[in-house]
């Protein structure tokens, strides 16, 4: 029988060309740690944020928008202009996403053109959280359901086919904003790494996610032992062996 327990998102894997470079800058962003690994570079986080981000090396460019992008919080719109202006100093650039201009959110890309926002102050949603206020996906009610069945974390939002989750313990809430979602070419260049939990069996964990809606994917199986799912939505994720 499939395991009732809950997964553990350990890290958010972001491909890139360069990660060292892509990994200094986020450093610097967010003030986490690096932290060198065997198939690239991650950063530890210094904050309430539960997972790590992994860049991995791929030499492929990107092309079209991410489904994920961190949104960064700022306690007044001085901090706003603050991190805004490290930002660009560190290689981000300004983009046109089709934001409106009467909203107060500033919409950057950083080095390699992943997206992300920099959010004004007084935003209601993400007051009780910290400067890494949301991971935010282009996504469906359905794949929302999923991932927190899949992580054990309870839904906070839930209203007109938007949905966020967080974790117990606190950290940035995920959000999904519900259809229109934009048709997805190719593989994801940001993907969730997930394990079982410690007493847990790799092979049960994958079992569980398939009978909550995942799809087994034929990519990648061999790869240090993971395995390769998609979400309801065909979001790519990778479930690890447990160590």
């Amino acid at each position: 029988m499939p395991s009732t327990m809950p997964t553990d998102l350990i890290a958010l894997c972001v491909d890139a060309n360069d990660p060292h470079r892509l990994a200094r800058f986020w450093a610097a962003v967010l003030g986490w740690e690096p932290a060198d690994e065997k198939d690239g570079v991650a950063l530890v986080p210094t904050d309430d944020t539960g997972f790590r981000i992994r860049f991995l090396p791929s030499q492929e460019p990107k092309t079209g928008q991410n489904r994920m992008h961190f949104d960064l919080t700022s306690t007044s719109l001085e901090d706003q202009q603050q991190t805004v202006a490290r930002a660009l100093e560190l290689g981000a650039r300004h983009i046109d996403v089709g934001q409106r201009p009467d909203e107060g959110h500033v919409v950057l890309a950083d080095p390699e053109g992943n997206e992300f926002c920099v959010i004004e102050p007084g935003n209601d949603f993400l007051a009780d959280c910290g400067f890494v206020g949301a991971l935010a996906c282009d996504g469906s009610q359905e794949v929302g359901y999923f991932w927190s069945a899949a992580l054990g974390w309870p839904l906070v939002w839930d209203q007109d086919q938007e949905t966020a989750i967080r974790a117990p313990h606190g950290g940035p809430k995920v959000t999904w904003g519900g259809p229109p979602l934009p048709p997805k070419t190719g593989k994801n260049r940001l993907h969730f790494d997930i394990a079982p939990p410690a007493d847990g069996d790799q092979q049960a964990e994958v079992d569980r996610l398939v009978s909550l809606g995942a799809t087994r994917l034929g990519i990648g199986q061999r790869e240090a032992g993971r395995v390769v799912l998609a979400d309801p939505d065909g979001n790519e994720f990778c479930v690890l062996p447990r160590g």
